[in-house]
């Protein structure tokens, strides 16, 4: 149950790829809900909460230097570590492991 709910914090940022912000909103609804369960849960939401905002953060800027046409291969870039960096975290939470996301904002996490 733990490692599910790990792994769905980390999965869940992948709302923001449908919905604006939700790569924040999807990690905080798993983390508010879940995080008394167990430390595991806490720290794997407050995790992917960091790597959400960070996420909504860089893709904020680089959404901005794609319009201009400079950023559209570091906007590529920026969503292929996104999949890659939660799919990797969600397999290692499945594990029982704990995962640090390179390159996030805030130490509030750690």
């Amino acid at each position: 149950m733990a490692r599910n709910s790990a792994a769905a914090a980390h999965l869940s940022t992948f709302a923001g790829l449908i919905v604006p912000f939700g790569s924040v909103i999807g990690p905080l609804a798993v983390w508010l809900t879940r995080r008394d369960r167990d430390p595991f849960i806490d720290q794997a939401g407050r995790e992917a909460l960091n790597f959400g905002i960070t996420i909504a953060i860089y893709g904020s800027v680089l959404l901005v230097a794609a319009l201009m046409l400079v950023g559209i291969p570091l906007l590529i870039v920026g969503v292929v570590a996104w999949v890659v960096l939660a799919s990797l975290a969600a397999v290692k939470a499945s594990q029982g492991q704990a995962y640090r996301y390179p390159l996030t904002l805030g130490g509030w996490s750690r």
